[in-house]
């Protein structure tokens, strides 16, 4: 019996936010809105999101003994995330910067701070959460000693998907661990370690042949590719409009995991956090943006 629908493993983060009419050059400077501070992380988010899908959730991570990591647990702990692995101390709360122009569209600065303490001892001790999840979610805010611990820790039958953002080379075992693995076109010429020519369906051929057992590729407004050994599909993206995509990446990523895990197909799945992702950018913030179950139905 699985305690958890989701176990998320990664980062919590206090966002920084300001709204800009521009993105400001080199060497200048320009104006932006009152600073706005929202509790986010890649962690954090996912944690959040699935839970207000309905979804069982416990999240792994480590916050500073101060206000900002006060702030991500209650933030969590009022979406009905499991708190019970979030560890205190070791450095300050991670801070995310964030500038949003008028299109939605946001550029960002993570100072990893407590996330970069997560540690591989801290995964080992972690042993119950891992046992009781039926689908384990990372990101790269984390060490990545501590990534490739986790890809050793699953439990039998447990399926571990993995968003290699902020990307970087990935260890053959944790390659071959990920089911699926999520990446934008940045991402995967990044994991890929070269140029990717062709279209989506080229790339996910590379990316399988690297070993992962599937793949997922976001493609923005054409929506998303999913890709195993049995063949391809497209996912259409859903149409609204966007306010701020700030975390929507994540809230697609924690609706996919989730639904796995519930026994779906992998393009049934996107196709679900496709929805998730798009009632994300309808509204200012990260986790303030997660829709309920109920929310996604409407779309």
């Amino acid at each position: 019996m699985n305690t958890y629908d989701l176990l998320v493993v990664g980062s919590a983060n206090a966002d920084l936010v300001v709204g800009v009419d521009r993105r400001p050059g080199a060497g200048e400077t320009v104006l932006g809105s009152d600073l706005t501070t929202h509790p986010g992380g890649k962690g954090a988010n996912q944690a959040v999101a699935a839970a207000r899908l309905g979804a069982r959730t416990a999240l792994l991570a480590r916050v500073g003994d101060d206000g900002h990591g006060r702030l991500l647990r209650e933030s969590m702990e009022a979406a009905g995330v499991d708190t019970s692995g979030v560890l205190v101390g070791g450095a300050p709360t991670g801070v995310a910067l964030i500038t949003v122009d008028p299109t939605g569209d946001n550029s960002i600065v993570v100072s990893p701070g407590a996330n970069g303490r997560l540690t591989p001892a801290d995964v080992r001790a972690a042993g119950e959460l891992f046992a009781g999840a039926r689908v384990v979610s990372m990101m790269l805010e984390i060490p990545l000693e501590t990534v490739a611990e986790v890809a050793r820790s699953l439990s039998e039958g447990a399926r571990l998907v993995l968003n290699p953002s902020p990307p970087a080379p990935l260890p053959d075992e944790v390659l071959a661990a990920c089911d699926p693995l999520i990446v934008n076109e940045h991402e995967a010429k990044v994991i890929a370690g070269e140029e990717l020519g062709g279209d989506a369906e080229d790339w996910a051929r590379h990316l399988l042949s690297l070993g992962p057992r599937s793949v997922v590729i976001t493609l923005g407004a054409d929506g998303a590719l999913v890709a195993d050994a049995a063949g391809s599909r497209r996912v259409p993206a859903v149409k609204v409009k966007a306010v701020d995509t700030t975390g929507a990446g994540d809230a697609f990523t924690a609706a996919l995991a989730w639904r796995l895990g519930t026994g779906e197909s992998l393009a049934e799945a996107a196709a679900y956090a496709a929805k998730v992702g798009a009632a994300a950018v309808t509204k200012e913030g990260a986790q303030a943006s997660y829709p309920s179950a109920e929310e996604v139905a409407s779309l």
